[in-house]
This record gives C-alpha cells, sequence and structure tokens, in this order.
C-alpha cells in the first residue's frame, strides 16, 4: 500500500517535471527560430542574400520572393521546392505548423512561417526546427523515470523495514494472546522496550493488566465455586445421612427429629441457594425499582417484625428519605440484624441519621468484634475467619457481601469502622434532594 502511494506520488512529481521541461525546451526551439529570422532578415532587406545559407541551430531555413519561388535555402533545400505554403494571418507576422513532413525534409518537424516586407512585396521565410514532444527529450523522461523508480523502491524498502520492526513484536503478543488458555493465564504478553514502539509498549501493557485483571477473576470465581460446593454439599450429606440412618434403621428411628434435622437441612440449602440467586441478580446489574422511602421507618418496622434473642436499642432519626429499592435495602438491614445478633453478646444498637448528602445506617453489636485486618475480608463471599465469626454459627457466608453488593448497586458503601466494643457496621447510601416548586 505504501509503495503504491509513493509510485502514485512519483509518478505526479514526474509528469509536472516533464511538462516543465518540455515547455523549456519548446522555449529553446523558438529562440532557435528567432535567431535564425534575426541573421536572415537582414540580409534579405540589405541585398546580401547568398542562395545557400548556413543552418545554424536549427534544420532547415528557405527564402521565398514575393512569387513564391525560391531565392535562398540551407545545403539540403537547394534545387527543391518550397517546404511550406501557409502565410501568418494579415495582423501577425509569424505562425508555425507541425508538418510531417515538409517538403525536401524528412521528419515531423515545426515549420515557423515569418512576413518579411520587401519593395516588391512579402517574403516568406520558413524556419524548420524539430518538433519538441510535452515530455521535452529522452533525458529528461529516463531522468525522471529513473529518479521515481529510485524513490519508489527506497521508499518502500524503508517502510518494510519499519513496519518489519514493528510487526515483530506485534505478532509475538498476538502468539503469546493465542496460547493463554484458562489454565496458563499467570502467562503475560512480551512488553517493547520504549522509544518507537512506546504505543505499542502501553498496548502490551495495557493487555497485561487487562491479564491480571481477569486471572484475579478468575481465582475469585474458582474459589466461589469450590466453596459455595462445599456449602451446599455439606447440607445434603448431612441430609442424606439421616435419611440412610432412617432407612436402614426404621423401628429405632426417631421420626420426627429426623424430620426436623432434615427440615433445618433443607432450610440451610433454601438460604445459600437464595443468596446465590441474589448475588447472580446483583452481579448481572438488574436494575432497581427505586422508590422514596423513610429509612428509619424502614429499619423500625424490621426491628418490630419479629422477635430476637438480645436487646435491640433504636437511635433512628425521623425523615431520613432515600431513593431506594426497598426490598434490597430491606435485605441489607436483614443481613446486618442476623449478622450481629449472632455475634452479639446482650445488645445490638441500630442508628440511622442524615448527614449532608449521605443517609447513614449504623448496626452496633456488643460482641467479639472484627480484628481490623479482616474488615476487608468479611465483605467477600463465603469467607471463613475464627471461630467467633464463622458463618457455621448459622450464616450462609454471602450476607454481607450481599449487603455491600447492594450498597453499591445505590450509589452508596457499606464498611466496618471503629467502635469501643463488637462489630460496627456503617451503611450510607445518597439522601432523597426533595426538589421545591418553581
Amino acid at each position: 500500500m505504501t509503495g503504491a502511494v509513493v509510485a502514485l506520488v512519483c509518478v505526479g512529481v514526474s509528469i509536472l517535471f516533464l511538462l516543465f521541461a518540455g515547455n523549456k525546451e519548446a522555449d529553446r526551439a523558438r529562440d532557435r527560430a528567432t535567431g535564425a529570422w534575426s541573421r536572415v532578415v537582414p540580409l534579405i532587406r540589405e541585398g546580401h542574400l547568398s542562395p545557400v545559407l548556413l543552418e545554424g541551430r536549427v534544420e532547415a531555413i528557405q527564402v521565398l520572393n514575393a512569387h513564391g519561388q525560391a531565392v535562398a535555402s540551407t545545403r539540403q533545400l537547394v534545387g527543391k521546392p518550397p517546404m511550406a505554403t501557409f502565410l501568418p494571418s494579415s495582423s501577425s507576422v509569424r505562425a508555425a505548423q507541425v508538418m510531417c513532413p515538409p517538403a525536401g525534409l524528412k521528419g515531423c518537424m515545426t515549420v515557423v512561417a515569418y512576413k518579411v516586407y520587401q519593395p516588391d512585396g512579402i517574403w516568406p521565410l520558413y524556419v524548420a526546427v524539430p518538433t519538441v514532444p510535452w515530455y521535452g527529450d529522452g533525458t529528461a523522461l529516463l531522468l525522471a523515470v529513473g529518479v521515481s523508480l529510485v524513490v519508489t523502491t527506497m521508499m518502500t524498502a524503508w517502510v518494510f523495514r519499519d513496519l518489519t520492526k514493528v510487526v515483530t513484536p506485534m505478532n509475538a503478543i498476538r502468539t503469546e494472546l493465542a496460547e493463554i488458555t484458562a489454565t496458563q493465564l499467570d502467562r503475560r504478553v512480551p512488553v517493547p522496550p520504549y522509544g518507537r514502539y512506546s504505543d505499542l509498549k502501553r498496548l502490551a501493557e495495557t493487555v497485561n493488566d487487562t491479564l491480571d485483571r481477569l486471572e484475579g477473576a478468575y481465582k475469585q470465581l474458582r474459589q466461589f465455586t469450590s466453596d459455595a460446593s462445599h456449602d451446599l454439599r455439606s447440607p445434603i450429606t448431612a441430609m442424606r445421612v439421616h435419611l440412610d440412618d432412617a432407612l436402614m434403621y426404621p423401628r429405632e428411628t426417631d421420626w420426627p427429629k429426623m424430620t426436623k434435622e432434615v427440615l433445618a437441612g433443607l432450610d440451610r440449602l433454601q438460604a445459600i441457594v437464595t443468596d446465590l440467586l441474589t448475588l447472580a441478580r446483583l452481579d448481572a446489574h438488574a436494575p432497581l425499582s427505586r422508590e422514596v422511602t423513610d429509612l428509619s421507618a424502614l429499619a423500625a418496622a424490621e426491628v418490630e417484625r419479629r422477635a430476637y434473642r438480645v436487646e435491640i436499642v433504636k437511635n433512628l432519626q425521623p425523615n431520613v428519605l432515600i431513593d431506594c429499592d426497598r426490598l434490597r435495602i430491606t435485605r441489607v438491614l436483614v443481613n446486618l440484624l442476623d449478622n450481629a445478633e449472632r455475634h452479639a453478646t446482650s445488645q445490638v444498637v441500630v442508628s440511622v441519621r442524615a448527614e449532608g448528602p449521605m443517609a447513614i445506617l449504623e448496626v452496633v453489636d456488643d460482641g467479639a468484634g472484627v480484628a481490623p485486618e479482616h474488615w476487608e475480608r468479611v465483605f467477600e463471599r463465603f469467607t471463613r475467619l475464627d471461630a467467633s465469626r464463622d458463618r457455621d454459627s448459622g450464616g450462609t457466608g454471602l450476607g454481607l457481601a450481599i449487603a455491600r453488593e447492594i450498597a453499591e448497586a445505590h450509589g452508596g458503601t457499606l464498611a466496618i469502622q471503629d467502635s469501643e466494643r463488637g462489630a460496627r457496621f456503617v451503611l450510607r447510601v445518597p439522601a432523597h434532594r426533595a426538589v421545591s416548586p418553581a
């Protein structure tokens, strides 16, 4: 492609050059004809005209008298008829025609006719010069063709060399990417050095950064799948053991007790599946059904909806309005209350307040708390901590992860903050902005 473009440019430049050379050569031919005219006319007027004239720098010269008879000519036209018969128009003393050939000569030539005024009438003077082609002469044509070929070859070779240098690292990147599979996500594409490859280097670094994120996401997915499989398998295995024992020893089985144990396993299994489906919908960024909601009233209603094994202290500022999906924000509150109840010693404090453009919900328990190095880990899916906050104590290990996903879907945050005792979970979501009537 580059060679073709360079060739087209060279062709255009060569044509312009040849047109210029042709014009210059045509000017020189006219100058030679004018020189012959200026040399012969004085001889005619002074009466010193010789029958045989010198050619000079033209091909042929011929002078006719007023009766059309040749009275002087260059050597090749001696004794021959007039080479041309045309005359300039009445308003001009010069005219030119291309004749192939002029009488008495060979080949195509440009014949220039002049009118010389004599006492007995007009004497025609004919001067023959070589016809100049549009490109000038063969030397200019060969020069243009040669330079075009050299320039096209050099530019093509130069571009090919540079493209080869660029394509080589690009091919290395492409080859490495083609060989990366799900089992080789630790591999990275080669990064070329800076300099002329700065753009390609940035591309390779971006690809490697993407592979880093992909590897991290794949590891997280693999860990999540492993943990989910384990958590689903545990209640299924327990229920199967109970049912197998009951079938093997039907007479010795306490059927009501066994049924309660199987139902408890089914409840746990259903809770895990429900949480997994909720996470799947959150990961798919399902749209929210937003409506203006009083966060304090929502928290009060959820606290009063059921009985807790510990004391629930409410510290709710009225009229804290937010735009939210009520069901999902309720799920956040339920998950935080369930988590706090499992780990509280005797009391859980629920607070709601407005703070600038944000609405704040805090759930604080008086349990053992969470070590600062684990403040982020508790929001990971199926995270295992020490026994005091092990999910096997009643949770699925997904509640806090779901709560944070819902908070972020509402443009807010959920985090653990410092507290004197226990764990302090703080939810921040944008407050509702009332629009005043105009």
